[in-house]
């Protein structure tokens, strides 16, 4: 009975073992004993070891690693966050999965893609701000010397390194993804400007050489008989790298970096449809719901409150201006609807593939919805480009097309304040899904620890068994700043942050255990907020006058990281230079 699943010759060792000669056939009664005693333990424990793993295959690969990114989606829109729109796919990776509730980003795109991929803040990576302009050592626009990503960290532990999408941490030759450890790169250097097209300065390449040029009907990487649309092309092109990985025998850190659901507003008609008469109440109606329903989910508190309408009454709109902004959420919702569908084929393949247990997928978004431009609440366009002349807006794309507006903006972020660029709640949380069923202990739960997208270097680092190096290119490397999630996967807690460092855009923040400093103005000492997360999240009560000691101690923490981060001195706008876009 106990040796089920052992080979013949290892059952006749063990047996040889217990009943040799040398050990039992002896006189002295008290070392018999002894010897029956030990043998006995022996076999008690070699007889549980035979049970517990006689039949199953012990756990001898690395875990392949699946990273994917939204763009500009809000922290409530998913399903499994409280969201309307549908996102079956997700959710199912989140009910068999953990869902982190207060997950950072740094509130904009350029800084957390340089984070998440270095682990680093994303002023010591070289990219407080976007890639554009060269201000200074903290805002280089790229990456520099002092850093090193995932990929060339992990690629040195034996990992396959894939990236598709939108890379957006620097337009240089030396920042770009296949120079900075991804072996296969299948995407866009800079932003993406559009879903259907190809257009200047956001060329397609692959492993460094461009593959479609500027282009109205591009065909490269598009399934057969469909409208080439970048969340499906991006998808495409994973499943083909991760084809190439499993037939190379190496576990993969495969990266997807979708564009959806930032603008321009562009999605596949059957899809729109689905949504076209969902938001007849209007997007306080919805907020409203979606904050309901996230405290009965148990993601929110009840102690939080919903901060105050802003935007103005939905019954005060015009018929006409109804129908217009609920066509621009009609196509937002699509947008994350079909990201999630492609999310869906990877998984499927994943399984097919018959590797989806040993793959760790994580799902993230990079910063709060966007409220571009903010001088219209609207949305791009607005009044120009309407529900009745969407194809022909469609067809121009890029910032001829069209934004949903802060009016929904806000409803995506609820119940937090503020969106994309600030460092208030609406700004920098995202939902974090990880799915690991070979790893997670408790599949289904919800994980309220503060965490930051520096952990996901840390995370990976001890996922994959692999080094952080101390040099590159001869090169001293900052000390990464994030701590790794794998204890959480299994049921244990890891060390918490005992701060967590925000700046962007001239908005700082700090975390320090429940307390949370925030302003948009850091340069002006009085501008400072002071809230206590676990009694008010939503950020309703600033207690800076009732606990000055506590604000003038972080004001001071924060300006220490600041000056350490290199997000300070302030850079001079004067001296700044134009990064080029090389190609």
């Amino acid at each position: 009975m106990f040796m089920f699943g052992y080979s013949q010759r290892i059952r006749s060792t063990l047996v040889a073992g217990f009943f040799t000669k040398n050990t039992y056939l002896v006189d002295e009664p008290k070392l018999l004993k002894m010897n029956l005693n030990k043998s006995l333990a022996f076999l008690l424990l070699a007889s549980i070891i035979i049970i517990c793993f006689g039949n199953k295959k012990l756990p001898d690969t690395k875990p392949n690693i699946l990273l994917v990114m939204a763009d500009d989606m809000g922290y409530s829109d998913l399903g499994c966050y409280g969201g309307e729109i549908n996102t079956p796919n997700l959710d199912k990776l989140a009910k068999n999965g953990i869902r982190f509730t207060q997950f950072y980003n740094t509130a904009r795109c350029c800084p957390t893609r340089a984070s998440l991929m270095t682990g680093l803040y994303p002023h010591e990576a070289g990219e407080g701000y976007m890639t554009g302009r060269n201000m200074g050592p903290g805002y280089l626009g790229f990456l520099n010397d002092s850093c090193v990503t995932i990929a060339e960290v992990l690629e040195k532990a034996g990992y396959f390194t894939g990236m598709v999408g939108k890379w957006h941490a620097g337009n240089n030759r030396e920042s770009w993804p296949e120079n900075r450890g991804f072996k296969h790169f299948w995407g866009i250097h800079n932003y993406i400007d559009s879903y259907f097209k190809v257009l200047n300065n956001c060329e397609v390449f692959y492993n460094g050489k461009i593959v479609i040029h500027q282009n109205d009907y591009p065909k490269i990487g598009a399934s057969s008989n469909k409208e080439w649309y970048t969340t499906d092309v991006f998808t495409n092109k994973a499943i083909e790298f991760i084809d190439l990985a499993i037939r190379e025998k190496k576990p993969f850190f495969q990266y997807v970096a979708y564009n959806a659901p930032h603008w321009p507003l562009e999605a596949h008609d059957d899809v729109i449809e689905k949504y076209l008469e969902k938001y007849k109440a209007g997007y306080e109606s919805l907020r409203i719901q979606k904050y309901r329903r996230m405290i009965k989910m148990g993601i929110v508190s009840d102690q939080w409150q919903l901060p105050k309408r802003t935007m103005p009454a939905w019954d005060s709109l015009s018929d006409s201006l109804k129908l217009d902004t609920e066509f621009r959420r009609a196509i937002y919702a699509a947008q994350i609807e079909i990201m999630d569908q492609n999310i869906g084929r990877l998984v499927t393949h994943l399984n097919e593939k018959g590797v989806l247990d040993n793959t760790v997928i994580i799902f993230l978004s990079d910063n709060g919805c966007s409220a571009e431009p903010e001088d219209n609440i609207f949305g791009y366009q607005w009044g120009k480009n309407t529900r009745w002349n969407y194809q022909e807006w469609r067809r121009n794309s890029a910032r001829a097309g069209a934004s949903q507006g802060m009016v929904w903006a806000i409803t995506s972020n609820s119940p937090y304040k503020r969106y994309k660029k600030f460092t208030h709640e609406g700004g920098i949380s995202t939902p974090l899904i990880v799915h690991w069923p070979n790893g997670i202990k408790k599949p289904g739960t919800f994980d309220d620890k503060p965490g930051h997208i520096v952990d996901i270097m840390a995370t990976c680092c001890e996922l994959a068994n692999a080094t952080y190096p101390r040099l590159r290119n001869g090169i001293p490397v900052k000390k990464m700043r994030g701590i790794s999630l794998v204890p959480n996967f299994k049921g244990a807690e890891s060390p918490k942050h005992k701060t967590i460092f925000w700046e962007h855009e001239g908005h700082g923040a700090l975390r320090m255990g429940k307390w949370k400093l925030v302003s948009v103005n850091p340069r002006d000492q009085s501008k400072w907020e002071l809230y206590d997360m676990e009694k008010d999240r939503t950020e309703i009560h600033d207690l800076s006058t009732l606990f000055p000691e506590k604000r003038d101690e972080m004001i001071k923490k924060w300006i220490e990281i600041a000056y350490e981060t290199k997000a300070l001195p302030w850079p001079d706008l004067s001296n700044a230079k134009r990064n080029p876009v090389e190609k």
